[in-house]
């Protein structure tokens, strides 16, 4: 039962709804219809050609999908059910099966039809929000019992708009808490969101024809698989930079969720990566140009339009006031980063030598970084024998490796996603004599299998592969090849499971990104959806359930064909249970294992919190609650490292205060979609991130000038998680001799 202040609040909010001002600004505020521009009609005849003729799936267009198509635009438009009504649902229904039969005809005024009822209930709606915040928030009563939730996605629509003005009361309440709790004045935190409301409704305006079609073709591709996408031609300018070999600007590959923008991931040794201050899961809430330029608030903003603010010149500064990945929204801070060029010689291959002791001697491990699996196709096209590529440099660097006289390889594949496909095929040649790598499988079901077919073997020693939830494609494809033959043991965290392979087909609009294969490894194992599974798991810095393809809308299903002709080493799967065994003693014992498992288990438990209070008193104790528990954790760990304890999260030093806001508890919005008031300038870049655009800038290909001094170094032996893996490479080589000692022995008996 409603207690008399939220009855008196309620009917306080109520009135402001209504009053006269609001509705003038709705009226004036009216958007035009939108309808299809006179080329959709054969673009969308080319787009339905091309899935049915080249879509690796035999996807029937018939009443099943219209009903998906359906669906899942609504779902795009409001994925939390706060503007359309149950009445306009009922209005749509007439359309839900006739979908198929219209885009056939290459006709989508159905889908303008749909729009522009949501547009207008945009429009009326953030018109009435600004109206509200403009008569003051100085009233709003924080010490009532009331939570607003996060996950509406399974939510019916709205009966009425006094249902969704409830709804809409508490997220300008939620929102005016969370700048209080950032430490706003309510003047200044008034300000900041009638400005952010006034640019929501601005750029709800500026929708236009391309912007609609996008969205709607997207939700016809994508009934298809994630991966399939339709650029406008603006988008399709975009993802062509994209993909060039210069990279300029911070290298973060973005999407949008909700209202937010948020980071999929980091371009290997881009700004951002470098800068160790931003991570993904990470959401950027404001954009400022230089070091003391105005902070813009892009919270609402299409995601094409955040891009060019971050995008600029090199050696120029952005500053970006960013929520960490698990933080409430009260929690931000604001970061500096250098825009630069990220050269190819960057992302080259890598290798160190990490110390660890055995048995009372220091043993010597080397370790390769992959960034990514690149290769200089121009230079190779002209006939250049110095060519960079991946397998070239990994080979020069396993050379000096031995010389050095290391026990062992790791190979580094964490956040490596993807490249050249004949690269992954060569660089496993480099530690196998020859044989199978990849087998492709096309929409005829006709199998190509990839081989390696050189005899050499560059190294036969001890090897391990270490990957993580960011390691995709390429990636996949290696370790899968290598745990396939019982080559090296693979430790880490179940990859991303991106097993498709997509290419670019121009129509007379744009152009189409379609899926036209598979992946398979040798074993006949596909690497979709299900990834590769390790050998030795290690705790995970990424969520599973947020991050990899398994968490995208309709992957394509996990499946097996045939297995190839290969032989294994049959020396890994004997040892396993011994290897996880001295792994399991070690990482229970180990400062930095127990802490990040500890930081694994408290990330889950604060994961399925899908509500959020609006009692200023409750969100105060949780925040000095979880401030509570990463202080405990990281004195624990200090203890057990010798070091001294800290009195507060403020004592750490800025290394140290990364990590932490980088293992922090998520507070995450489940449903949230990529696409709201015609935000329809999503891409993909690179490693299988579905809806995401990189930020590159738009200029030139000068040479970076940020030095390595610049940035704080950190070695191999810095890494716990490399550390470990030198001791299992330590650990595989004892085995493996007791087990040739005991063969011995058998055979002399």
């Amino acid at each position: 039962m409603k207690t008399k202040s939220q009855i008196l609040a309620g009917v306080l909010l109520a009135t402001l709804f209504l009053t006269s001002s609001v509705f003038a600004t709705v009226n004036s505020d009216t958007p035009p219809a939108l309808s299809p521009l006179t080329d959709h009609t054969n673009t969308t005849r080319n787009i339905v050609d091309a899935l049915a003729s080249r879509h690796y799936v035999n996807t029937l267009l018939d009443d099943r999908l219209s009903e998906k198509i359906f669906v899942g635009f609504l779902d795009d438009l409001d994925p939390a059910r706060s503007y359309f009504l149950t009445s306009d649902i009922k209005n749509f229904e007439r359309l839900r099966f006739d979908l198929d039969n219209a885009l056939r005809r290459g006709d989508v005024t159905p889908a303008f039809e749909i729009f522009n009822v949501y547009h207008k209930r945009v429009i009326a709606r953030f018109a009435k929000v600004i109206g509200i915040l403009e008569s003051g928030i100085e009233n709003i009563d924080f010490t009532l019992s009331e939570e607003l939730d996060l996950d509406r996605s399974e939510t019916n629509w709205a009966l009425s708009n006094q249902e969704l003005d409830d709804l809409w009361r508490k997220r300008i309440k939620n929102s005016v808490l969370s700048l209080k709790l950032a430490g706003k004045e309510t003047v200044k935190a008034q300000e900041l969101l009638v400005k952010r409301y006034k640019n929501r409704l601005s750029r709800s305006l500026q929708t236009n024809s391309e912007d609609v079609y996008q969205l709607y073709m997207n939700a016809f591709t994508r009934t298809y698989d994630p991966h399939t996408q339709y650029f406008s031609p603006r988008t399709s300018e975009n993802f062509n930079i994209n993909m060039s070999l210069s990279l300029e600007g911070i290298g973060a590959v973005l999407q949008r969720e909700d209202e937010h923008t948020k980071v999929v991931s980091l371009v290997p040794m881009g700004p951002a990566d470098k800068s160790e201050q931003i991570f993904p899961d990470d959401k950027i809430v404001a954009v400022g140009q230089g070091q003391e330029g105005e902070m813009v608030d892009v919270i609402g903003w299409r995601l094409d339009e955040v891009v060019q603010l971050i995008r600029g010149k090199k050696d120029t500064i952005v500053r970006l006031d960013i929520i960490p990945s698990a933080s409430t929204d009260s929690e931000s801070k604001v970061i500096e980063i250098k825009r630069n060029t990220v050269k190819l010689e960057e992302q080259s291959a890598k290798s160190e030598i990490i110390e660890v002791e055995q048995f009372g001697a220091i043993q010597k491990v080397g370790v390769i970084n992959i960034p990514t699996f690149y290769i200089d196709f121009r230079a190779l096209q002209n006939g250049d024998k110095n060519y960079k590529s991946t397998t070239r440099d990994v080979r020069n660097l396993l050379v000096d490796l031995m010389r050095e006289g290391v026990e062992g390889i790791v190979i580094d594949l964490r956040d490596n996603g993807g490249g050249s496909l004949q690269e992954a095929k060569t660089l496993t040649g480099l530690f196998i004599d020859r044989g199978p790598t990849v087998q492709i499988r096309s929409k005829s079901h006709k199998v190509d299998i990839l081989h390696d077919r050189d005899i050499r073997t560059i190294y036969d020693g001890p090897l391990a592969v270490l990957v993580n939830r960011l390691s995709a494609s390429a990636s996949e494809i290696f370790a899968g090849a290598i745990q396939d033959y019982e080559r090296g043991v693979i430790v880490g965290n179940q990859t991303f499971g991106k097993g498709t392979v997509q290419s670019l087909l121009p129509l007379n609009r744009g152009q189409l990104k379609l899926t036209q294969a598979k992946f398979y490894r040798i074993s006949g194992e596909s690497t979709q959806h299900k990834g590769v599974i390790p050998d030795i798991t290690f705790p995970n810095r990424f969520d599973p359930e947020s991050i990899g393809e398994s968490t995208l809308d309709d992957p394509l299903p996990w499946d097996e064909i045939p297995s190839t002709i290969y032989w294994t080493k049959k020396i890994i799967q004997p040892l396993l249970a011994d290897l996880n065994s001295l792994h399991t003693s070690r990482a229970n014992a180990d400062a930095e294992f127990k802490y990040m498992q500890a930081a694994l288990a408290y990330r889950k438990v604060r994961r399925e919190d899908k509500t959020i209070s609006l009692n200023e008193q409750k969100r105060i104790n949780e925040k000095e609650e979880a401030d509570a528990f990463w202080l405990n954790l990281e004195n624990t760990k200090r203890i057990a490292q010798g070091l001294s304890e800290i009195k507060s999260l403020d004592d750490l030093n800025d290394s140290e205060e990364n990590l932490v806001a980088s293992n922090d508890s998520e507070q995450i919005q489940p449903g949230a979609s990529q696409a709201e008031e015609g935000d329809v300038g999503n891409e993909v870049v690179g490693g299988g991130e579905a809806n995401a655009i990189s930020l590159l800038s738009e200029t030139g290909t000068e040479d970076a000038a940020e030095s390595a001094e610049d940035q704080k170094e950190k070695t191999a032996q810095d890494d716990p998680y490399l550390v470990e893996t030198s001791r299992i490479i330590l650990d595989l080589i004892t085995l493996e001799k007791r087990m040739a000692q005991e063969r011995q022995a058998s055979q002399q008996i």
